[in-house]
């Protein structure tokens, strides 16, 4: 049984707030899968879902789902906007400060028997976003929209713990009443704060402990089995990137450079809850994310990320080598050894591990940046992955904001050198990315980050469906052979698109 009661009592919370901070109120709940509890909250709009759902140790351990955001924080052609229940405001202040500065108004006492996000912002940096940290040109042509970022400020989380298989809802007291910053938290009335938090939290409670243990598969039936999918580039039109790159490295301005090209399919009348459900079945991955925006939806089956900083750690887990699943366990194999044994991957995989150290290096402490796993093989549904981690420990003089103009975006998914790279895909790929090779994840109240490298995923705006996968090109790259490579890459999404049945699942 779970106890009825929170974590603090009134007596008890009110002797633990100060100046250095507010501790979080909780209560057990029972275990189940995530998408299940989301399914059970039906938030809708401004909420959002990471699930681990393959991996071990250290990149699966945890979920999380946040719903009901008191503010949201909007970035588009350096307009920050930021919304709340008062109003809304529009400044042109760099946006990542406007970012900190309310994520750090509501200094939190984190539990340290919680999972590391127990509230905060969590949310979206387009691939686009680079340009408020680096001097980019904007030459492709931005069809979509969306905006450059995207965070929503979250006082509600229920945490998940896959390896003690427990699960909590957290509320942050008086999050909301912070907005201006916490120099005004001597206004806020904790005992009342106390009380609204406990009211919010024995409801969500309730609702928790009526969400099924697991999440309905997706009917059956109905298939989708011609989607109207369109290629937004011939195959000769993306071998002819791949050329010009190459020429681009021979001529010594780049080592290795990713181009991608973008796929959409007509999802018209497709929940796109029913989407996600699906591709978790079909490609269960570490960092899967069901992030609701409102005008547009992310789904994602990511196996790679960007960034995380837990208790002071900063570590990076660069992806760079790939080949198909084998038919069984022994084709397995075989493409394991030939993956790891074949020389133009080992050495973009190396080039792009002493990107990601350098990176990291610029925030953490000096000597402690460390490569603690060494190209190990990784499988997903459709492909097989070289993965290394990186890892060193944060400057004292440094927070997550420092840390992602840092990092941002991956190397794996622009090239080496990093800022050139960028130039170069402006230059040749005709559509501004969006959230492709962007990053999506949370960045708590305690100070603790992890983000995730959006690929293998949809966006979904008006309809529609749009899928981007890309190749690392190098000297010796045969352009048919990377052109290829981005469709296995996106295979387990467009295997998704085909076994969607049409319109059924909760309405979400």
């Amino acid at each position: 049984m779970f106890s009825a009661s929170p974590n603090l009592s009134k007596e008890n919370f009110l002797k633990l707030v100060s100046e250095n901070g507010v501790p979080p109120l909780y209560r057990e709940i029972p275990y189940c899968e995530p998408a299940a509890l989301y399914e059970a909250f039906a938030p809708g709009p401004n909420s959002i879902l990471f699930e681990s759902l393959k991996g071990g140790g250290k990149i699966a351990g945890h979920s999380f789902f946040a719903f009901g955001p008191y503010i949201t924080v909007s970035v588009k052609n350096s307009e920050v906007r930021v919304t709340s229940d008062t109003g809304s405001s529009v400044s042109f202040r760099p946006p990542l400060e406007r970012l900190k500065e309310l994520v750090l108004a509501y200094p939190q006492l984190a539990d340290k028997d919680l999972p590391p996000f127990q509230g905060g912002a969590a949310g979206l940096l387009c691939y686009d976003f680079v340009r408020y940290i680096e001097n980019i040109p904007a030459s492709a042509v931005d069809d979509l929209k969306i905006p450059d970022a995207h965070f929503m400020l979250f006082d509600k989380v229920a945490a998940f713990d896959h390896r003690m298989k427990k699960a909590w809802m957290i509320i942050s007291p008086g999050a909301e009443k912070t907005e201006l910053g916490y120099k005004d938290a001597g206004q806020i009335d904790w005992a009342l704060a106390y009380d609204e938090a406990l009211e919010v939290l024995n409801k969500c409670c309730e609702i928790a402990g009526s969400a099924e243990l697991s999440v309905a598969p997706p009917v059956a039936g109905l298939l989708r089995k011609n989607p109207a999918v369109r290629h937004e580039m011939s195959k000769e039109q993306y071998m002819g990137m791949v050329v010009r790159a190459k020429e681009y490295i021979a001529a010594g301005d780049i080592f290795q450079a990713n181009l991608s090209q973008r796929i959409s399919a007509d999802v018209q009348g497709v929940k796109p809850w029913l989407i996600y459900k699906t591709l978790r079945s079909i490609n269960p991955s570490p960092f899967a994310v069901y992030a609701d925006f409102g005008e547009y939806q992310i789904v994602s089956s990511s196996p790679e990320r960007l960034v995380n900083v837990n208790e002071g750690i900063v570590e990076t887990r660069p992806i760079a080598g790939t080949r198909p699943r084998g038919r069984d366990t022994g084709e397995d194999e075989t493409m394991r050894a030939d993956l790891l044994l074949n020389e133009k991957e080992r050495a973009e995989h190396i080039m792009l591990i002493d990107l990601e150290r350098n990176d990291i290096g610029r925030v953490c402490e000096y000597g402690s940046v460390n490569v603690d796993e060494l190209m190990i093989t990784e499988d997903y549904s459709h492909v097989i992955h070289i993965v290394s981690n990186v890892k060193g420990t944060i400057r004292k003089d440094k927070t997550c904001f420092d840390v992602i103009k840092a990092v941002f975006p991956g190397g794996t998914i622009t090239g080496v050198p990093k800022v050139r790279c960028m130039e170069i895909i402006d230059e040749l790929e005709p559509v501004a990315r969006g959230p492709y090779t962007g990053s999506i994840g949370y960045i708590g109240f305690s100070k603790n980050m992890d983000m995730n490298i959006i690929i293998r995923t949809f966006l979904i705006k008006d309809g529609t469906a749009y899928v981007q996968a890309g190749a690392g090109i190098v000297a010796d790259s045969d352009p048919e052979r990377e052109y290829y490579e981005t469709l296995k890459k996106a295979e387990a999404l467009l295997t998704t698109l085909e076994t969607l049945p049409d319109s059924i699942g909760p309405e979400l």
